[in-house]
């Protein structure tokens, strides 16, 4: 199931800062506002030192001052299926780096590499490729969207591919990863979704509900087997309603469900959004782009799978019948737009882009903050929350000038 050839888009230059004069040299950034997981810190200061931050500055550090910037964490994406023109679910391992930089572009310093449907053994291959990847530690892992969703909320996934959650299947799927699976999307109400997510949650992987058309029951019973994430809320699953509150409902009320939102104003209106934020809170939100090629590239006809896309002022639709599919998001608009159009806080913006899916991957030691001994994963954002500066593992993928 190769992308077909021909996949075109109209290319977007990226962006262009000065780099740093010695990269690799410790740095010290000076005068911004910085968030911290307990504090939000102005005129403050930022040591790194190697790949990491550090509490005391070496007497080589170079100084960058930064007033009237914000520096926060690396963003950290859960859900992403490619960007830059390239795929992650059929592209090479070229392919999938040049999709990875282009995210880290835009200030993604984790992703994690989701798949489409497929056919098994398609799908088994590609766990393979990828994880060779997360091994390499350019991904931080897998996650499989889809075979194992209901045709009846299907979204841009090929009917035909798809494929009740039987233990067996999903345990293969996890097996060709190689210890690197980190997320499986289920339709849990389908034959076989209950023990699937009892397997995933022994398994230390996480199970996500998504692409369902469960029952209000049917969710909180999965939710009791082990599952943790809700894919893409809202989109994908029944609408809520006063007599049959369907998956939606179970999803926002559970302290144990960090629920995924794209914020981009095309998946959600903003009311939405909020909904979300007032009953989960932000330490249960985790934005994600659910991108597709197109992000970070630009409009054309591109391929998600099998299925052709045609994408149109940044929106990706199926081409045969106009179904949403995936996004064009990139996380630094997903921060401007949370704090220019949503009313969020910088601080629960920041939890929901790094905090969150950090702790959710479980490596909330390493990254998804501030502090000393983590990481030098950040993004430097000015007054109007642009991205001017993206660190990861202490150099600079987009970087101001020392002074």
């Amino acid at each position: 199931m190769a992308t077909p050839p021909g996949a075109r888009g109209t290319a977007r230059p990226a962006t262009t800062h000065p780099q740093p004069a010695t990269a690799g040299q410790p740095t010290v950034l000076t005068g911004a506002t910085i968030v911290l997981p307990t504090e939000t810190v102005h005129n403050g200061r930022l040591i790194i030192d190697g790949t990491r931050i550090a509490r005391a500055a070496p007497e080589n550090a170079q100084v960058i001052d930064v007033p009237g910037h914000y520096v926060v964490p690396g963003f950290v994406d859960l859900h992403n299926h490619g960007g830059g023109g390239a795929s992650f679910t059929s592209g090479s391992a070229e392919d999938i780096l040049k999709g990875v930089h282009t995210h880290r572009l835009h200030g993604t310093t984790t992703l994690v590499a989701s798949t489409v449907t497929g056919d098994l053994d398609f799908l088994t291959q590609r766990a393979g490729l990828l994880s060779e990847l997360a091994e390499q530690g350019e991904i931080a892992g897998v996650h499989f969207e889809g075979p194992f969703i209901s045709p009846c909320r299907k979204g841009a996934h090929a009917e035909d591919l798809l494929r009740d959650p039987h233990p067996a299947d999903v345990r293969k799927l996890i097996d060709a990863a190689r210890g690197q699976a980190k997320m499986v999307t289920l339709a849990t109400e389908l034959p076989g979704g209950l023990d699937s997510v009892r397997l995933l949650a022994e398994q230390g992987v996480i199970a996500a509900i998504g692409h369902t058309d469960a029952t209000y029951e049917q969710t909180v019973e999965a939710i009791d087997a082990g599952a943790t994430v809700a894919t893409h809320l809202f989109n994908a699953m029944p609408p809520l309603g006063h007599r049959s509150p369907g998956p939606i409902t179970a999803l926002l009320e559970d302290d144990r469900i960090t629920v995924e939102l794209i914020n981009d104003g095309t998946h959600l209106h903003p009311a939405a959004l909020q909904l979300a934020f007032h009953h989960a809170g932000a330490d249960r939100v985790a934005f994600i782009t659910d991108a597709m090629d197109a992000a970070g590239f630009g409009d054309g006809r591109y391929w998600l799978g099998p299925l052709e896309v045609e994408v149109a002022d940044g929106v990706a639709r199926l081409a045969e019948d106009g179904t949403i599919a995936g996004s064009t998001l990139t996380l630094d608009r997903a921060f401007k737009r949370a704090v220019t159009v949503d009313g969020l806080s910088v601080e629960d913006t920041v939890t929901a882009l790094s905090a969150n899916p950090a702790r959710l991957l479980g490596m909330a030691d390493t990254i998804g903050s501030l502090e000393p001994g983590k990481f030098a994963d950040l993004v430097l954002l000015d007054s109007a929350y642009d991205l001017k500066g993206v660190m990861r593992r202490g150099e600079w993928v987009v970087g101001p000038q020392p002074h």
